[in-house]
Formats: C-alpha cells, structure tokens, sequence
C-alpha cells in the first residue's frame, strides 16, 4: 500500500486503527510508520471492527477519505475505480464483489457464499436494497460524508457497513457501487457463527436506533 500511495500524484496518509491486538501488531505498525505520513490508534482494548473503523475514520484528515481490510482482500489499486467515481460526484463510493464485472481472484468456501447471499437478501429487505455488497471492506468518502456518517454511526460489530450505508441514504448522500477485485484470505479470523449473530442482532438494531 505504501509504496503505491507514494506514486500517485495525490498527497495521502495511513491511519491504522488497531482493535485491541494482542500480538506484536501494534508493535510493527508503530515501526512502519516512523518517518511517514502514517498514524497508529490503539489503546490496547478490544471494542469490535466498527467501533476501530470508526476511530480511525474521524481521525483522517484528507478529502477522500478510504478504509480498507487490514489484509487488502481488495488491492489498494483498486482504489482509482473509487476516485474515479467520485469525480462524478457520488459521495460515498463501494467496492463490491456482487457485480457482473467484479472479480473474485480467490474465491471464499461455498457455504460463506450461500450465507453471504442469503445475508444481503435480508439487508436489502430491512435496510438498503439494491445495494449488492455491503460487506466488502472498501469504502471510499467524501470528507463531509464521512463527518456526517461516521459521528452518527453506533455499531460496534460487523454490521457497520450497513449501518453506515443506511444513514448516507437517510442523510441524501450520492452513493454508488464498483466492481472491484477481491480474493479471499483462508487465514481470516471471523467466525461465522458468533458475527452472523451479532449481524443479526445489530441490522435489528439499526433501524430502530436510526430513526
């Protein structure tokens, strides 16, 4: 990510929010970023993957404003389909791996699809339909959406990216989906059973919490 965000002919920063690691993490990440436009949050507790995107988010500085996986599931090349439609004004742009045209270079176990699937059934019932992938961990901002959405947002858990796409509607924001690349890390810590709950739960929440 690094080395490509140097090429570009915008100037960038890295935020890198740590939900509470107990490994060397923390550690590494404060190395990396001697020297360079990067900051590293962490205070050491465990408060869920919402909750550290949130932090992070409100403390970037920039115009465009993007969070991505800390494994880059979607190469951070992918991020010039993002701009690019944010040069045509949508506000808050989305990687998608549910699109025609989106690629999936390593692709996840058939059940975690099935469930994928039959999960943004039921989001876009309750909460955003049309949207067809509101999981992939790449979203792009515009520095006043990202104010306004992320000061709001309440969801600690994985369900915050529904949330977050629930109020930019609510608030009027332009939002549009790209096809993006993706490949599925074998190593990934969610488990499916304890955040499928929790995703649950928390899209019961959302519309209630928000209205």
């Amino acid at each position: 990510m690094w080395e490509f965000l140097q090429k570009q002919p915008y100037h960038s920063e890295i935020v890198i929010s740590d939900d509470g690691s107990r490994d060397n993490t923390v550690k590494l990440a404060r190395q990396f970023a001697e020297g360079k436009p990067v900051r590293v949050l962490s205070d050491g507790e465990n408060r869920g993957k919402g909750w550290a995107v949130r932090r992070g988010m409100l403390a970037a500085e920039g115009e465009n404003v993007l969070f991505t996986d800390a494994d880059l599931a979607t190469p951070i090349e992918e991020v010039e389909k993002l701009l690019a439609a944010r040069e045509e004004g949508f506000d808050v742009v989305i990687g998608s791996r549910g699109l025609p045209q989106s690629i999936l270079e390593i692709r996840e176990p058939w059940y975690r699809e099935l469930l994928g699937r039959a999960g943004n059934i039921l989001i876009q019932i309750v909460a955003v339909p049309g949207i067809w992938d509101t999981q992939c961990g790449f979203k792009l901002f515009s520095r006043q959406a990202c104010a306004d959405i992320f000061s709001r947002s309440v969801i600690n858990s994985i369900c915050l990216d529904v949330e977050l796409l629930y109020l930019a509607r609510k608030l009027g924001y332009r939002i549009k989906e790209v096809p993006v690349r993706w490949r599925h890390d074998p190593n990934s810590r969610m488990r499916l059973l304890r955040d499928s709950y929790r995703m649950l739960r928390d899209l019961a929440r959302i519309r209630f919490i928000h209205r």
